[in-house]
């Protein structure tokens, strides 16, 4: 079998827009009357990616209340077609792929035989025999070398392919550039660009496309992808754009993004993005999704994973771990926790996943920490949000669920508190809440 997944790069790689993104750098220098500073970058996926602009992580991180736009052309996007292809992919995934809809987005993951987590992605149904499924960075590679042995995700799908069967599968991530407007203004954005009629539902042209749907378009005469699936829980779309058009079109997005009080986003505000909205969160890939917990527990679980399927990769052992009270919940604390200890009255509940500043906790909130630390009671302060995996989780067995004040300990190589402790409290309706699954008449006018 010929291998899908590229070699592991020598250097990280650059993403379509890794130049134009300078050329937004120095335009938002300008506007805001800012010095030029280079990008702060990070490799994220083995691709040079942006952790934030000429704004701060803060700053960036409070534009998903008007408009942020994501460069988010690191994820991949590997093509299936053939008669068997959802065969295959019903047979591997989780999820009911072979009942799919066209048009229709699905949420799902990529597990392990043992249930652990290879990746989680989006399957988009573009024909009776067509998929794409989009993956996360990094996941595209194959190597067999001892410091980095890594199968690609299309590869691993491929390995559970039975004799006779005929499927094609392509990598077709060169041909487009994937860009995310989010927020509420993310229609108007797209509106005024690319024509109201790329965001309506094509069986029933008088109505809005569907959460969890994509359309496709043609503009100027280039093939367009347009899906909503939310990925910051808010209002929000993926654009897929041709590679021979990408900066072009980048440029006119962020030009109309400024105009309307928007900023381009990178990987620190994208990570707030993700936590600040909805109930529970949203889990990352190398995060919350760690390779050391299944996903039982996880807030996503019921959505990515229909367990009264007859057979999947990783069903035993998921089927073995569904007594299993552990579950992750959002946490709320006055500094950075990431990696800690989460303890009540001595007793310890779990460990913090992931942990960012957020300027988007409410004040409340924030008062109900009862911190001393300056910054976070003030009118306009920040206080920490993340995630956290608990061996039990807190509000399972009760309708009226209430914060759960907790202390997040470093610890010593015997897994024992030691220093002095963050104050923190469990959440049970998250942050703020989330809206990407609203009627889009919330913000088609706007």
């Amino acid at each position: 079998m010929n291998s899908v997944g590229i070699p592991f790069p020598a250097t990280p790689r650059k993403t379509a827009l890794f130049e134009v993104e300078d050329w937004y750098q120095r335009l938002l220098a300008q506007r805001l009357d800012r010095p030029y500073a280079p990008i702060k970058r990070s490799n994220f996926g083995q691709y040079d990616m942006a952790v934030n602009y000429i704004t701060s992580v803060l700053e960036e991180a409070r534009a998903i209340n008007k408009l942020a736009i994501f460069n988010i052309d690191h994820m991949a996007q590997i093509r299936f077609t053939g008669p068997d292809a959802a065969a295959l992919l019903d047979r591997v995934l989780p999820a009911r792929v072979a009942e799919m809809k066209t048009r229709q987005c699905k949420y799902t993951l990529l597990l392990n035989e043992d249930g652990s987590v290879r990746d989680d992605l989006i399957v988009m149904r573009r024909a009776e025999h067509e998929y794409i499924l989009v993956i996360n960075a990094g996941h595209d590679i194959t190597n067999s070398g001892e410091e980095h042995k890594l199968l690609s995700d299309a590869d691993f799908i491929l390995s559970h392919m039975r004799s006779g069967e005929s499927v094609t599968v392509e990598d077709i991530s060169e041909r487009l550039v994937k860009i995310d407007p989010q927020g509420p203004l993310s229609f108007r954005l797209i509106k005024e660009l690319y024509g109201e009629a790329v965001l309506k539902n094509p069986r029933k042209p008088e109505k809005n496309m569907g959460f969890f749907s994509f359309n496709e378009f043609t503009h100027e005469g280039h093939d367009y992808i347009l899906s909503r699936t939310g990925y910051t829980n808010r209002w929000g779309w993926e654009l897929y754009v041709p590679i021979e058009v990408a900066a072009e079109q980048f440029k006119r997005i962020m030009l109309k993004t400024l105009e309307l009080g928007g900023l381009l986003v990178g990987l620190g505000g994208r990570d707030e993005n993700r936590l600040s909205a909805g109930v529970a969160g949203l889990p990352l890939m190398g995060h919350e999704y760690d390779g050391r917990h299944l996903p039982t527990g996880a807030p996503l679980f019921a959505a990515a994973i229909d367990m009264t399927k007859d057979h999947f990769v990783g069903k035993i052992a998921l089927d073995a771990d569904s007594g299993n009270p552990k579950g992750m919940a959002v946490i709320i604390s006055e500094g950075i926790a990431v990696g800690r200890g989460v303890y009540c009255d001595g007793k310890r509940l779990g460990t913090v996943t992931s942990s960012i500043n957020s300027p988007n906790v409410p004040i409340e909130k924030r008062l109900a920490l009862g911190s001393k630390r300056r910054g976070v009671n003030e009118p306009d302060g920040t206080a920490a949000i993340g995630l956290a995996w608990l061996h039990q989780h807190p509000w399972r067995d009760t309708d009226d669920p209430q914060p759960i004040h907790v202390e997040c300990y470093r610890e010593d190589d015997d897994r024992q508190p030691k220093g002095k402790p963050v104050l923190a409290f469990l959440s049970p309706d998250g942050v703020n809440p989330g809206t990407a699954h609203k009627p889009l008449r919330h913000i088609e006018k706007l």
